[in-house]
């Protein structure tokens, strides 16, 4: 993720869907300071607790009606919240009012173009208690980018990662039972070796848009 956004300072950042600051966490030494906006204030609360920085500021509040002025942010960034929203066209237009021209959008989330993907999330969707299959709905490259370049954005990086090795051992708010993997001996190399497959698989030209996760970078013209 890091590699993919590079070395260009992020300046005034804003984190919709922000949960307890995972993307501020990451970013945290390109970040010159930041809002965090989510719907939960179980979750803004936490956040607050670990950023104590006055540079940080947590709101509460809608990611498609967002409390924020116009051409004001320079960096907005999403992880995993905009497959919990059902109208793409208004979060992304709402995400572009805000942003200052050539500003960057950077998200991460499940994505399913691979139809082998597709199927298993539409089973675990049906069995698994922890997952709300009304609200939540994985990004399609032909449902995501053309909205993206009609509002105004321009694509930068739209790169997939994750394969078996991510759906096996690195999936446990959705696969519960691979919890129990932490207790095989090695398991830390094992991880680390489906890792590195994942990586070698999702780079060859065939599986380039297969992966389990993409990680998106778009320009606000």
């Amino acid at each position: 993720m890091l590699e993919i956004v590079g070395d260009e300072p992020l300046g005034l950042v804003a984190e919709i869907c922000c949960g307890r600051g995972e993307a501020l966490d990451l970013f945290q030494d390109k970040v010159d300071s930041a809002l965090g906006v989510d719907i939960s204030i179980n979750m803004l609360a936490a956040a607050r607790s670990k950023f104590i920085s006055p540079n940080f500021l947590f709101v509460q509040g809608d990611a498609t009606s967002l409390p924020v002025i116009e051409n004001c942010i320079d960096t907005v960034i999403m992880f995993g919240g905009i497959h919990h929203v059902k109208d793409r066209s208004r979060l992304f237009s709402e995400i572009y009012r805000v942003m200052r021209p050539g500003g960057r959008f950077i998200w991460r989330e499940p994505v399913s173009d691979f139809f082998i993907w597709r199927w298993i999330r539409a089973i675990i969707y049906r069995v698994s208690s922890h997952l709300e299959p009304e609200t939540e709905r994985p990004l399609l490259y032909s449902e995501t980018v053309p909205i993206l370049e009609k509002i105004g954005f321009e694509m930068d990086v739209w790169q997939t990662c994750g394969f078996l090795g991510f759906c096996i051992f690195m999936n446990s708010d959705v696969l519960v039972f691979n919890r129990l993997f932490r207790f095989i001996p090695g398991i830390r190399k094992i991880t680390q070796i489906m890792t590195e497959f994942d990586d070698w698989v999702t780079r060859q030209r065939s599986f380039r848009n297969m992966g389990l996760q993409v990680i998106g970078v778009a320009r606000k013209l």
